[in-house]
C-alpha cells in the first residue's frame, strides 16, 4: 500500500454521511448509480454541491457525459440501499431493476424513500487524486426534517462493486 502521509490517525473516527448518487446519458439514455462517501456543500451564495466519483466506477464514465446528477441521502435504516448501490457495479448488474424509482428531469433516476435528495447541473468536473469532483448547482431539493442519516461507520465494512 502507499505511504498515506500518516493521515489514517487524522481520518480514524471521521464520520460522513452516505450519498447515492443516479445520473443518465442524455444522449444514450444509459442509467447510472453509486454509493458516495465524499461530497459536501462548498458554497452559500450561490449555493453550490460537490461530490466526488471514482474513477473507476461506471457511474463516472457516464456522468461524464451527462448534464445532472442527483444526490440522494440515506436514512440510518437504508443500508440496503448503500449495499445494492456501493457493491454491485453497472457495469454487470442493472442497480434499478433492484430498487424502486422515478424518472427525473431529463430522465435522470430518482430514487424512492429517500428522506433528502436533489438534482444538480454539473458546472464542473475536476480530477483530484483517483476521484472526480462534480460542481453542482441544485435545481430542485426535497427533504423530510431531522432523518438520521446513514453514516460511513454503518457502511465501511462493504467492499465497492468496481474493485471485484
Amino acid at each position: 500500500m502507499a505511504d498515506r502521509g500518516g493521515l489514517d490517525p487524522f481520518l480514524d473516527g471521521l464520520d460522513s454521511p452516505m450519498f447515492v448518487v443516479t445520473t443518465v446519458d442524455p444522449q444514450t439514455g444509459e442509467r447510472a448509480g453509486c454509493l458516495v462517501g465524499f461530497a459536501s456543500q462548498c458554497s452559500i451564495e450561490p449555493d453550490r454541491f460537490v461530490v466526488w466519483l471514482s474513477q473507476n466506477n461506471h457511474t463516472y464514465r457516464v456522468a461524464m457525459h451527462a448534464d445532472l446528477l442527483a444526490v440522494h441521502g440515506l436514512a440510518a435504516d437504508q443500508r440496503d440501499l448503500a449495499e445494492l448501490f456501493g457493491t454491485e457495479t453497472g457495469d454487470e448488474v442493472d442497480k434499478f431493476e433492484r430498487c424502486t424509482w422515478q424518472p427525473g428531469a431529463s430522465g435522470i433516476p430518482i430514487i424512492d424513500n429517500c428522506p433528502r435528495r436533489f438534482v444538480g447541473r454539473i458546472l464542473d468536473r475536476a480530477a483530484w487524486g483517483n476521484h472526480t469532483g462534480f460542481l453542482l448547482e441544485p435545481l430542485s431539493a426535497s427533504g423530510e426534517p431531522d432523518p438520521s442519516p446513514l453514516m460511513l461507520s454503518a457502511v465501511a465494512d462493504l467492499r465497492a462493486g468496481h474493485e471485484a
